[in-house]
């Protein structure tokens, strides 16, 4: 049995295991506005605070929660423009960091609240290897769930990447066979963003990936941003994990 979920057949347990996912970046997130509060000046907790929210900006849609998407834009938003001028609403950050997530919980209404005890635990599968046809550069968990539920559903090999360094170091020394493999590629990455990973193969490996730009960015200078360097597309989180894999069909040429 499966279900409907976020425009795609998600299997029973992949929903709750995403809410235990985002009830552990609440609590989080908690904890950082509890912070910004006392500290309303810490780049560091700022910085943080941005990051997990554009983490559920970009996934919580992809499991069908588009109102948590649209409240962790505004709060990603905000806290942009507190990193980028210190004197704006200064005095105000932890109640607005908190209201935020307040509103980050309501918009999940009583689906968090209705999670069953999580499972034992079990060890991962690894669908990895050097003739991998799809290569995923996403530093965010529950969207690297969601994939790999669908490059298995498809029987696609697959191997991921949550480091942007990591990702460009292995990917400069990769086996290649005749078909030049897909490479999904996240923007907004820790220790490296993606048009730089994007600029180095292309520079030192040209022609060997097919690329396609993933963020939650999807203006259209973005797009055509990625277009003009060279991208075969762009896709926008939150994730319609139907859509998705239709387009990955063709992209690998399936």
């Amino acid at each position: 049995m499966t279900e409907s979920f976020g425009g795609g057949e998600l299997p029973p347990g992949l929903l709750e295991d995403y809410l235990r996912t985002a009830r552990a970046q609440l609590e989080f997130l908690d904890s950082l506005a509890a912070r910004i509060a006392d500290h309303p000046e810490d780049a560091d907790t700022l910085t943080e605070f941005r990051r997990e929210t554009h983490k559920m900006r970009g996934s919580a849609g992809s499991y069908g929660f588009a109102e948590a998407t649209r409240v962790a834009g505004e709060a990603e938003d905000a806290a942009k423009a507190w990193l980028a001028d210190p004197a704006t609403g200064r005095a105000a950050r932890g109640r607005s960091a908190s209201d935020h997530v307040t509103r980050l919980r309501a918009a999940f209404g009583t689906a968090l609240d209705r999670l069953p005890p999580a499972p034992t635990a079990a060890a991962a599968v690894t669908a990895a290897g050097p003739a991998a046809q799809v290569y995923l550069v996403e530093d965010d968990a529950a969207l690297i769930e969601l994939f790999e539920y669908g490059f298995r559903s498809r029987g696609y090999r697959f191997h991921v990447f949550t480091n942007g360094r990591e990702a460009l170091a292995t990917l400069r020394s990769v086996p290649l066979g005749g078909a030049s493999p897909l490479l999904i590629l996240d923007v907004d990455l820790p220790a490296l963003d993606g048009y730089a990973i994007f600029d180095a193969l292309r520079y030192e490996r040209p022609g060997a990936f097919r690329t396609v730009f993933m963020t939650v960015h999807g203006n259209e200078d973005e797009q055509v941003r990625a277009l003009q360097s060279g991208a075969v597309d762009y896709l926008v989180k939150p994730i319609n994990l139907r859509v998705a894999l239709e387009k990955i069909a063709r992209w690998v040429g399936r």
